[in-house]
């Protein structure tokens, strides 16, 4: 099979990712979480939920590193408040995402990203998807073996490889 055409691959390191764990799965709690984070100065670079049948939800963050103890403190007014069951905290991750422009019309593209993660022993943390590009966030010692890795397995044009960090845009630094 051919090499599925992409845009190319952004590299997000220095990330911490929140696990807000069997939440009420009701109006306003993910508005409560992302305000704590706001009222601390925090921006979020990764949102992803999912609900269980029991009605509880889960919702995954990923946030600057440095923002991390910040955050602590921000859950730690907010925990009862959305009765989270556990908060969890992993300061070691990045987001490796791969984009195009016709990936909402070309079938396999998941499958084919998550597959190269999984053939080069990448375990996938979190998804998150829009009609141009799919984020797994992995360990963050895995980045470059996940670069590699996708950059193997995709059609991508040279010079093809982003990296955001510390807050960082991907757009142009001159002021």
């Amino acid at each position: 099979m051919d090499k599925i055409k992409a845009g190319g691959i952004i590299q997000n390191i220095n990330l911490a990712q929140i696990s807000v764990l069997c939440i009420p799965d009701r109006p306003g709690v993910a508005s409560a979480i992302l305000g704590a984070l706001y009222e601390k100065g925090i921006n979020v670079q990764f949102i992803a939920q999912l609900i269980e049948l029991n009605n509880r939800a889960h919702i995954i963050i990923c946030i600057s590193n440095k923002d991390l103890e910040k955050a602590r403190l921000a859950f730690n007014d907010i925990k009862s408040l959305v009765d989270a069951k556990e908060i969890l905290y992993n300061p070691n991750v990045a987001i490796i995402s791969i984009f195009g422009p016709h990936f909402r019309d070309q079938p396999g593209v998941a499958r084919a990203v998550f597959s190269t993660l999984a053939e080069a022993n990448i375990n996938i943390l979190a998804i998150n998807t829009s009609i141009s590009s799919i984020s797994c966030v992995i360990d963050e010692t895995k980045i470059t073996q996940a670069v590699n890795a996708l950059m193997s397995a995709f059609d991508l044009p040279l010079s093809s490889v982003y990296t955001a960090a510390n807050g960082i845009s991907l757009r142009s630094s001159k002021s």
